[in-house]
């Protein structure tokens, strides 16, 4: 018998992941991947010694890291060096008000009394139900490949799923603990990247303030891509093979089988077709109509998660006054979320998010010098242009200058922008958007997009459009989860 041979389709964290796992059980596997480098949207961009991570920059929920890595006998450390930020990050709620977000939960604590008299100890309440939410999310439910809702139907499942509070909202559980707006702003923020309004996200996902609170922001030296570069050794390791500058044009079929990809690099058998690539462009333009597993009006009726606008910035200067991290909310957090969910358009009165990697990690800039990444959420599906993308660069950069008491404008000496046709080129991102799919009840577990397709028997899916959802550390869990089917599937 010959070892039987999988293609991966992308090379983002969980193509990466299924690929290592799938060789590690001794299959023949590839990935191939469109872009020139490995990554997806966790590549780097350089020039004129500026080092930028293009995609996510965020480091939560280490645990996951760890424990992916553990499965090849592995540590975190043995590929990149951890720094916890302290603070976290940075609120701006105006130029007089701003909130550092402490790594101490004595601090913590301290921090909201000053806010809300009493609010510690409920703090210490929410944090503990968090705790649990995210022992059993994390280390339950998102390993289930949710290919049927009876994989569900387990009365201990279901007492859990009332417990944590998937049937409730995040909206009105953080309301339920606590009556100051900011507090109730800074604990809603990590809902909005999970791609829906606090008001739809299921309470379950008060998880995220453990990982972000309890669990620390940490920032892996030299950057985000050096996590990628840990996962390419991996899988090498292994025995992977990586395809770079290859774009997958179909996969061809024959008797309800996918029998390998046609590239612009020519045609590759395949036994077992793994897609790490945005789902829905794989089965409505890489699979023939017939064996798509959706039809196109179900794409046009899911709630996506944002795409963003970026900017990457090289300043030939230091600025004062930031973190690493830094969240502008000095408008109105509810209008700019309607403007995304609700009532799609390009934001009146955004938010915003900067990020100055160089003030923890100098080598990522030139001496003196510092690096910017601008973020603002917007809604996916929208017209893009260079004149929008200016117009926003000056209201983002009129605030971020008056609240920070500082010019930058004229000490930009690297620029470039990054928007939704750049997430469509780049990774044929539906619509545009940048985390795959909103983490609404309606599209949780079984109601995402499924894992395996229902019509060519090994095609499967993988990433951050089907299970369990948006986000680097779920879909690392993702390739794993797939792996696992997959090798069920062949054995």
């Amino acid at each position: 018998m010959s070892t039987p041979k999988i293609a991966v389709i992308g090379s983002g964290f969980s193509g990466l992941s299924a690929a290592a796992l799938l060789a590690k059980q001794g299959y023949d596997v590839c990935i191939y991947e469109k872009n020139d480098q490995a990554g997806g949207r966790a590549r780097i961009w350089e020039k004129d010694g500026f080092r930028f991570d293009m995609g996510p920059s965020w480091y939560w929920m280490p645990d996951v890291f760890e424990n992916y890595f553990a499965l090849f006998g592995k540590k975190v450390s043995d590929f990149y060096e951890l720094i916890r930020l302290d603070p976290g990050y940075r609120i701006y709620f105006s130029k007089e008000e701003v909130m550092d977000i402490p790594a101490s939960m004595a601090e913590l604590e301290q921090l909201f009394e000053t806010y809300e008299a009493g609010s510690a100890a409920k703090l210490r309440d929410f944090l503990a139900q968090a705790a649990y939410k995210y022992q059993v999310g994390m280390g339950d439910y998102v390993f289930r490949p949710s290919l049927s809702i009876t994989e569900f139907i387990d009365w201990r499942l279901i007492l859990e799923s009332f417990r944590i509070q998937m049937f409730s909202s995040m909206s009105k559980h953080v309301r339920s603990f606590f009556k100051n707006p900011k507090l109730i702003k800074l604990l809603e923020f990590p809902v909005l990247f999970l791609g829906a309004t606090p008001q739809d996200t299921p309470a379950m996902y008060s998880m995220m303030n453990y990982a972000d609170l309890s669990l620390g922001t940490w920032y892996p030296k030299l950057g985000m891509n050096e996590i990628i570069k840990g996962m390419v050794k991996v899988a090498e390791e292994q025995g992977v093979k990586i395809m770079l500058n290859t774009e997958v044009k179909q996969i061809q079929t024959e008797n309800g089988k996918a029998k390998g990809i046609a590239t612009n690099q020519g045609f590759f058998e395949a036994d077992v077709v793994v897609a790490a690539a945005d789902y829905e462009h794989v089965d409505q333009q890489l699979t023939e109509k017939k064996f798509s597993n959706y039809s196109e009006k179900y794409w046009d009726n899911r709630t996506m998660s944002p795409s963003s606008l970026l900017f990457y910035l090289g300043v030939n200067k230091k600025i004062k006054g930031v973190q690493h991290h830094n969240l502008f909310f000095d408008e109105d957090f509810g209008l700019h979320a309607e403007e995304i969910y609700k009532d799609p358009k390009w934001p009146s009165k955004p938010l915003f998010y900067a990020s100055c990697p160089s003030k923890t990690d100098p080598s990522v800039a030139p001496e003196g010098m510092e690096n910017l990444f601008f973020l603002m959420p917007i809604a996916p599906g929208l017209n893009d242009s260079e004149e929008l993308r200016e117009k926003y660069y000056h209201l983002m950069m009129d605030r971020f200058e008056k609240i920070t008491g500082q010019t930058i404008r004229e000490h930009v000496v690297v620029k470039r922008s990054y928007a939704l046709d750049d997430f469509k080129a780049d990774y044929h991102s539906f619509k545009g958007n940048a985390y795959g799919l909103a983490n609404t009840l309606a599209q949780t577990a079984f109601f995402k997009p499924r894992m395996r397709s229902k019509k060519i028997k090994n095609l499967f899916f993988t990433g951050q459009l089907t299970v369990p959802g948006p986000g680097v550390p779920p879909s690392i869990i993702s390739g794993q989860v797939v792996a696992k089917e997959i090798d069920k599937y062949l054995k």
